[in-house]
């Protein structure tokens, strides 16, 4: 099955409001700055879709990407590890000022939530956060003598991903460290978009090169020479 679209406009034309939605990247690398920038211009254009929950391993930097819809008052809610970048003052300002709300996770523990949700697996223990305010109202208990969190998975309606090389069928591989949580990702979303650098016919990958099935993949768009997020920032651009 072809699941190729021609544009960005109609990779993200059915995610509605309140939606759940991952967007794949850490920091800059692997992010899907042209499907962030879409969905953006998409609400600029009709209002929708706002009250957004996003969950990213950061909340965005200088006003471009993430941050890009926080600043425009997309996003109701943020589920990340680390809001606090070097140039975050789009989150900063709507968080302090109470128009945005934030689930603070650890890391590692964002990532098996992810992971988990693909894997079909409901809830796991964690040591991470235990006694501190993180791991209040959740249960614990006791493993060999160590005291643990039970953490529940964490799913999506969306994923919004990036890859490198992707195939007509949604086969997909990643380019160094781009890879990062955008595999777990399209696991753990209901529907997952994906825009690559590089996309060929079906077959056109080697199997054994394959990092995500294009099983777990529903729309597939090329995106030549993909803008950066570390380059935007650093020159100033604004979304």
């Amino acid at each position: 099955m072809d699941k190729t679209v021609s544009t960005l406009t109609e990779a993200i034309a059915e995610i509605p409001d309140n939606a759940q939605i991952m967007i794949g990247g850490f920091g800059g690398s692997g992010a899907p700055i042209e499907l962030i920038h879409a969905l953006i211009d998409r609400f600029r254009a009709t209002g929708s879709p706002k009250n957004i929950t996003v969950i990213n391993n950061n909340a965005g930097n200088g006003l471009i990407g993430i941050a890009a819809m926080i600043k425009a008052g997309m996003v109701g809610k943020m589920i990340c590890s680390f809001p606090r970048s070097s140039n975050a003052e789009a989150f900063n300002e709507r968080y302090l000022s109470g128009e945005i709300t934030l689930e603070l996770v650890p890391q590692g523990t964002l990532a098996e939530r992810i992971r988990a949700a693909g894997a079909g697996i409901p809830a796991f223990y964690t040591p991470s956060s235990y006694g501190t305010e993180l791991a209040e109202g959740k249960p614990t208990e006791q493993f060999d003598g160590k005291m643990y969190v039970r953490e529940r998975w964490l799913k999506a309606d969306y994923a919004l991903i990036k890859g490198q090389k992707g195939d007509t069928v949604g086969n997909l591989t990643y380019r160094l460290a781009g890879r990062n949580f955008n595999p777990l990702m399209a696991m753990a979303a209901n529907k997952t978009i994906a825009q690559v650098s590089e996309l060929g016919a079906a077959g056109s990958i080697d199997p054994e090169q394959v990092i995500t099935p294009g099983l777990f993949v529903d729309a597939v768009i090329e995106v030549v020479n993909p803008q950066q997020e570390e380059v935007l920032v650093r020159t100033g651009v604004v979304h």
